[in-house]
């Protein structure tokens, strides 16, 4: 990961555009479809079998999306480049591993699977949303750090272009960002929906008592 230098201005989108859209356009613009493509492939992860828990894999999702809380600071006014600003606290590895851990106590109590197995799935779900943001084109960068430090980083490879702002997400280039998205994630989303083979029922007729 490369810190960003240089103005803290961010590039290609104006998030002060925020503070005049709804919150409904606002969480459109970050519902990024890859990050839900790797919530739902981490529910493909978690359970293998041939029907795997709608509740895990709901909760994945809504992990993935997670780190986007944080667009609340715009209604607030707080700054983008502050600490909770957007991309900031909640896009840190501390975040992501906290929440992951959280998802984990939850998901445990349904007693399909080892705290260990949920945590690390979790925990690669939830560190998945601000690693992949490092490689947007646009915005700024990363908090990684916090609350160690608050600089920004990218990653040196940023082939995902960034989804416009609020309503714009509707325009020709928002709809030309999530294309670029739904080809980008389809085989990981091939996988994560891909029907499961049904385990062979051993042992063959059934016996009368």
């Amino acid at each position: 990961m490369l810190p960003r230098s240089g103005s803290t201005r961010p590039t290609r989108c104006d998030p002060l555009n925020l503070r005049g859209e709804s919150p409904a356009l606002t969480m459109l613009a970050v519902a990024s479809l890859v990050h839900v493509v790797v919530g739902m492939s981490g529910g493909r992860a978690l359970d293998r079998s041939p029907r795997p828990s709608l509740r895990g894999t709901v909760a994945l999702v809504a992990l993935s999306l997670l780190a986007d809380v944080d667009v609340v600071a715009f209604r607030l006014g707080i700054p983008y480049s502050a600490p909770f600003g957007h991309r900031g606290a909640t896009h840190s590895i501390a975040f992501a591993m906290l929440a992951g851990a959280a998802a984990a106590a939850l998901l445990a109590r349904e007693g399909r699977w080892s705290f260990s197995r949920i945590a690390l799935v979790a925990c690669l779900v939830a560190i998945s949303h601000p690693l992949l943001d490092a490689m947007t084109d646009g915005g700024l960068g990363v908090a990684l750090l916090w609350p160690f430090s608050n600089a920004r980083f990218f990653a040196p490879w940023r082939p995902i272009p960034v989804a416009p702002i609020g309503a714009r997400m509707l325009s020709t280039r928002g709809l030309h960002v999530l294309w670029i998205e739904a080809i980008g994630s389809l085989p990981l989303l091939a996988w994560a929906v891909w029907p499961r083979a049904r385990r062979a029922i051993r042992g063959s007729g059934t016996t009368d008592s």
